[in-house]
């Protein structure tokens, strides 16, 4: 019994400890649009505040209030629906920012701490574990819909009002922007890694996401034996859909193949396409090597620009 009295206070000396060191950096975003109120959590990043894009909506400006009570008027700087996330800009002082993590390292199981600011009440945390990794999102915005891929699923109590919070780990690093309220005892967190770290930095410096287009629905599939034996490579994507006229379909991509590299790279999950999906790969031929029936089969694609209407 003392054993596990131990083992509660640690535990419970985690949460006190992530939640005194992100708190104070999450804040309540309120804004008003032609459709009524958004309302809404937001992080502390550097010189800016990080967001749910469906927070923000189309509100060009707002309120944001913090842990102590202080305000300060913001303008969204841009937003970003394919992937759920926003930027907006204080005009006054702030708190300091988060440390941010890499949510590739996580693992399941691992503890997390969620903190936001639902319905005005600042500092709301709960705690629990990553109970699912690669999970996907569907996400839509006027014209293009996409999934996002490798989303954290978590069991930490999330509420509507902490869409836009953090997602933290047990030494008070943000891996996730929290997003969705899945269903009961499931909560759904935007991962912070290196495409993340993309998209934030053109949305703080353009306003918007370039992406570029393949036409490719894929999902992940295991290698056979002999071919992941001869390519050191255990996992690629199935090609569950061809998007007629795309790229991909001109290029001569099929329903059922295995992609295994793009661009010389190996590609094991969806990440590993996506993350090549950005304005530099618009225009420029794109090796991406499948496997069908058996065989080794390389084309040429070249992604056009996925357009979108303005915000």
């Amino acid at each position: 019994m003392a054993d596990e009295f131990r083992a509660l206070d640690a535990y419970s000396q985690t949460v006190v400890a992530v939640a005194e060191a992100i708190t104070p950096s999450v804040a309540g975003l309120h804004a008003t649009n032609e459709w009524g109120e958004a309302a809404g959590s937001a992080v502390v990043a550097d010189g800016v505040l990080l967001t749910n894009a469906h927070v923000v909506g189309r509100a060009t400006s707002g309120t944001a209030r913090f842990a102590d009570g202080t305000s300060t008027p913001f303008e969204v700087v841009g937003s970003d629906p394919l992937s759920d996330l926003a930027v907006v800009r204080a005009d006054g002082p702030t708190p300091p920012p988060v440390r941010f993590g890499d949510s590739d390292e996580l693992v399941v199981g691992q503890l997390v701490v969620a903190v936001g600011n639902p319905l005005g009440l600042a500092g709301s945390v709960t705690a629990g574990v990553v109970s699912g990794l690669g999970r996907s999102l569907p996400a839509r915005s006027r014209t293009a819909a996409r999934i996002i891929e490798d989303v954290i699923q978590t069991d930490a109590a999330l509420n509507p009002g902490n869409s836009g919070g953090a997602l933290a780990d047990s030494r008070g690093s943000v891996v996730g922007i929290n997003t969705a309220v899945a269903g009961i005892g499931v909560g759904l967190a935007i991962p912070i890694n290196a495409t993340t770290h993309r998209i934030i930095d053109s949305l703080v410096r353009h306003g918007r996401v370039r992406r570029a287009f393949l036409g490719l629905v894929t999902t992940p599939a295991p290698l056979p034996d002999d071919l992941a034996a001869r390519t050191g490579q255990d996992t690629g994507l199935r090609v569950v859909d061809v998007v007629g006229g795309s790229p991909a379909a001109r290029a001569g991509l099929h329903r059922g193949d295995l992609v295994l590299t793009a661009g010389g790279n190996p590609v094991r999950d969806a990440q590993g396409l996506q993350r090549l999906m950005f304005a530099e790969a618009i225009g420029r031929p794109l090796q991406i090597t499948v496997t069908r029936n058996g065989a080794l089969v390389d084309v040429i694609t070249e992604p056009v620009e996925l357009l979108d209407d303005p915000r």
